[in-house]
């Protein structure tokens, strides 16, 4: 029989349980739009490009990218807080200048920039992701679709500027996977090359920048091969990467010894996953390998939760196409002949997905 005694000390431990939960992160990730907004906002006023040339005044940001004073020290001191900026001083007397990462990566003027991805993300998809909840329950796309337009591909390749963005957004993302990969992975038995769905050709630079023994060819549609031409240009690589046109559904894949396809696999649903896998596999020689770069979902599907949001942001934007675990490509690179298969981490929630013939 409980004791009054008994009831209070249990009565105690609920209470003490109780204040072991924490509702921040819930707070957190509900109003996480709040830190991406800032963030997007910054990139597509070019702050942090701004500040490369040299710390600024909060006045003189204000001039420089057209604010109004009303909000300024918030917007300022939020990119503090949040890491983005490093300031000396205080409100009129502060002095701000990019921190390490933003000088890096979000300076539009180095090659290490990755800002195109936000560009997109506060052009495009931030207001799609507003219907995400209509996507869950409809299974289509809440893209420009939605609104009787075009498929994503069809609008974005309407006008050079729109494909430059697009293209430059994909390339920026997976700029720290293609250098990672293009040091680490074992090209020594390996002297060609072929990235399908090569887009700007990134991924051809700097593999052929790190592995000058390869000649790599960089294929896809007819309308991002001037980009392409531009940033092989601009890194003096003319003699080691060919620029070839060609839609790879319909289309024989280049014979090469190695086949890299970077974020383009989750942009199709099961069916075309399996026959670009068995495309490439047709294109390898035996033991040649075909390496897929994405966001790697974990076969638990408990931690990459970035990788799980890319295959929501897929439900968006596209009618069939999902993000997938080492364990689903081993399924599909087995069908298809693929003798074994190996995860190559890479950078963040990025892997590649190795397939031997």
């Amino acid at each position: 029989m409980k004791t009054l005694k008994d009831t209070k000390v249990q009565e105690e431990q609920k209470v003490q349980e109780m204040l072991k939960v924490d509702p921040s992160h819930i707070m957190q990730v509900g109003l996480g739009f709040w830190a991406s907004k800032t963030l997007l906002t910054a990139v597509k006023l070019e702050l942090f490009t701004k500040l490369a040339f040299r710390p600024l005044t909060a006045k003189e940001i204000k001039y420089e990218i057209c604010l109004n004073e009303r909000g300024l020290y918030d917007f300022l001191d939020s990119l503090v807080a949040l890491g983005f900026l490093q300031r000396s001083g205080i409100k009129s007397s502060a002095v701000y200048f990019n921190s390490a990462d933003t000088a890096l990566f979000l300076d539009k003027n180095k090659l290490s920039y990755i800002g195109g991805i936000l560009e997109m993300a506060n052009n495009r998809l931030y207001p799609f992701w507003n219907f995400l909840e209509e996507g869950l329950r409809t299974g289509t796309p809440q893209n420009e679709i939605r609104s009787g337009r075009m498929t994503l591909f069809e609008e974005i390749y309407t006008d050079i500027d729109k494909t430059r963005e697009f293209v430059n957004a994909m390339g920026g993302v997976q700029t720290g996977n293609f250098v990672k990969f293009s040091r680490e992975f074992d090209f020594s038995g390996y002297h060609t090359l072929c990235d399908i769905g090569g887009a700007g050709a990134l991924l051809s630079v700097h593999v052929s920048t790190h592995n000058p023994h390869l000649k790599c060819i960089s294929f896809d549609l007819p309308a991002v091969a001037p980009i392409a031409l531009e940033n092989i240009s601009k890194m003096g690589l003319a003699a080691n990467i060919n620029v070839q046109s060609g839609d790879f559904f319909t289309e024989p894949f280049p014979k090469s010894d190695v086949i890299t396809m970077g974020n383009v696999l989750h942009d199709w649903g099961i069916t075309d996953k399996k026959l670009l896998i068995s495309k490439a596999y047709e294109a390898l020689p035996e033991g040649g390998s075909l390496v897929v770069i994405e966001n790697i979902i974990d076969d638990e599907r408990r931690e990459n939760a970035f990788g799980l949001m890319m295959s929501l942001n897929m439900l968006i934007e596209t009618p069939a196409g999902f993000d997938f675990t080492a364990s689903d490509f081993n399924s599909w690179a087995v069908e298809a002949g693929f003798s074994k298969t190996y995860l190559m981490p890479l950078t963040g929630p990025s892997s590649a997905v190795v397939a031997v013939k």
